[in-house]
């Protein structure tokens, strides 16, 4: 793998699409995201659920914003070539030094450049926690859609709004709540998702992309709900157990700050040829 420079700290971190992006803020989202209890969980209730959820034959996975390579090593530990496509410089410098015993291929590009950076068809396609950072995530997922191949399958996580509304009422951020003031701006350093979604908006964008909705569940459905957030080792094993006990179970599955979905294109279709013309570029 080539090596990557970073660059340095932007001046904004919103992109000329008004997508959100991690250059200079690695460090933060390293610690916010992966080096807390919450990405333990994160990470604890992928792992129980991906093997139940994908049909896992050794193919090739595409990984989408693929970040710090947690998601890559996962699939390369499993036997699978994996390609990891991730805009941020800085947060594929590090993805590099994390993957440097796998034979992940790493290509600098953002989603919108899949076409022509990834085209595929691609049998397996991973997009964990990008759509949400995304100005038009609708259509992010028919671009991810036009690189599935007939048969293949998408593994897609997005960070749920109806969940982020729970827990600002939790907060007392009611005001915030009625004005339905949830997603973040992307123009300071706070890691809140420019846009947070639905499950309607998953089921419907999933139903006019062509594919089936196969699998769901939630990831972190009572965590974030707690008021003890300091849990000895213990509690913290109970918490894990009922995370991956509860995670796909009516109702709860619903409150999860991510919504996880494995969504399938029909062996039989031959890939849907979008009629928008999308534009390129970060």
């Amino acid at each position: 793998m080539a090596a990557i420079s970073p660059p340095g700290s932007p001046a904004s971190y919103l992109s000329v699409n008004g997508d959100r992006h991690f250059d200079g803020l690695a460090d933060k989202f390293a610690a916010g995201l992966y080096g807390s209890v919450r990405g333990d969980i994160r990470l604890a209730v992928l792992d129980h659920l991906l093997p139940r959820q994908l049909a896992l034959a050794g193919q090739p996975v595409l990984d989408v914003g693929g970040g710090l390579g947690q998601m890559a090593h996962w699939f390369a530990e499993r036997g699978h070539p994996v390609t990891l496509l991730e805009p941020s410089a800085e947060m594929l410098a590090r993805a590099e030094v994390a993957l440097a015993d796998t034979e992940v291929r790493l290509i600098q590009a953002p989603l919108q450049q899949l076409a022509v950076q990834a085209p595929g068809p691609w049998p397996l396609i991973v997009c964990h926690a990008v759509l949400e950072w995304l100005a038009d995530p609708r259509d992010a997922l028919m671009r991810l859609a036009d690189r599935l191949a007939p048969g293949g399958q998408l593994s897609l996580m997005v960070f749920n709004r109806d969940a982020l509304r729970l827990s600002n009422v939790a907060k007392g951020n009611l005001d915030k709540v009625l004005e339905d003031r949830l997603a973040g701006t992307g123009q300071r350093q706070r890691l809140t998702p420019i846009s947070p979604l639905t499950h309607g908006q998953i089921a419907a964008w999933a139903e006019e992309a062509g594919l089936t909705i196969e699998a769901r569940a939630g990831v972190r459905v009572f965590h974030d709900y707690l008021t003890a957030r300091e849990l000895d080792a213990a509690a913290m094993d109970k918490l894990v157990e009922l995370e991956r006990r509860y995670c796909d179970v009516e109702p709860h599955w619903r409150l999860g700050r991510y919504l996880l979905y494995t969504l399938s294109r029909p062996a039989e279709a031959a890939g849907r040829v979008s009629s928008t013309t999308h534009a390129t570029g970060a």
